[in-house]
């Protein structure tokens, strides 16, 4: 199979009404996957899944908290009911409110929902969907980490970064769990992406971008798009005796 044929596998994206998310539920549809938007906020899922039933692919948007277990059983079980099949699972929502702090500054109810969206929800999800990889042998699991986690961070990170590095704990001991069932686990580690949503904390995007520039190979800013095609690749036939793995896609910010 093709890197851009999807033969109608069923994708859910988690966080895809925007950003990154956004990017990957349309890059996925374009290639003929079915494409389940897992996302908090209405607005922004209804706008993807409108976008990409505008373009004949088809999608389906179920709003779902993926700190809530309940929540997203319940946002699988609709996949299933809509769709038939779970092919591959993006984890890709983060808290994106998150703002650098020092340790000493962060409260437990920051930390905590940190672990919990950023972490925990990659858990449930994982977790909701491996039976039904299971029992047709094929699967695929995309976790989203970052190249933050391999370079000193310039501001202080640590709750984003521990969640980040952890994710890839998850990658490498769900990919020997799954193996043996026909089921890979991967994780991309962006960059600095622009993605145009709301950074809290964060310096402008001037600062930004002088900052990128200096630390990338490649002279210009990653947008979402500039993941797709990893991710495509990582979902596909192709990519079936590749797991475990982290695949930096970042400009050359970080080299691993």
């Amino acid at each position: 199979m093709s890197v851009n044929d999807g033969k109608g596998r069923v994708a859910i994206v988690t966080g895809g009404g925007q950003g990154i998310g956004r990017a990957f539920c349309v890059g996925l549809a374009e290639r003929g996957y079915r494409v389940v938007i897992a996302e908090m906020d209405e607005a922004s899922g209804a706008a993807t899944e409108a976008a990409i039933k505008s373009g004949n692919g088809t999608a389906k948007f179920v709003r779902t908290d993926i700190t809530d277990s309940s929540a997203v059983n319940a946002m699988a079980e609709q996949a299933m009911s809509a769709f038939g099949q779970i092919d591959i699972l993006v984890n890709n929502a983060r808290w994106s409110g998150l703002k650098p702090q020092p340790i000493e500054e962060i409260a437990d109810e920051v930390w905590n929902k940190a672990i919990a969206v950023n972490l925990n929800g990659a858990f449930h999800c994982s977790r909701a969907v491996v039976s039904h990889m299971k029992a047709q042998r094929w699967g695929r699991i995309v976790n989203m980490s970052s190249a933050t986690f391999l370079m000193p961070p310039p501001r202080p990170y640590v709750h984003y970064v521990t969640t980040k590095a952890a994710l890839l704990g998850l990658t490498r001991g769900l990919a020997v769990e799954l193996g043996g069932f026909g089921i890979t686990v991967n994780a991309i580690l962006p960059g600095s992406v622009e993605t145009g949503v709301e950074r809290p904390g964060q310096p402008s995007r001037a600062d930004r971008d002088v900052r990128a520039l200096a630390q990338q190979a490649i002279k210009r800013r990653e947008v979402p798009e500039d993941m797709v095609g990893a991710l495509a690749f990582l979902v596909s036939d192709d990519a079936s005796f590749i797991t475990g793995q982290g695949l930096n896609v970042d400009g050359g910010y970080a080299f691993s």
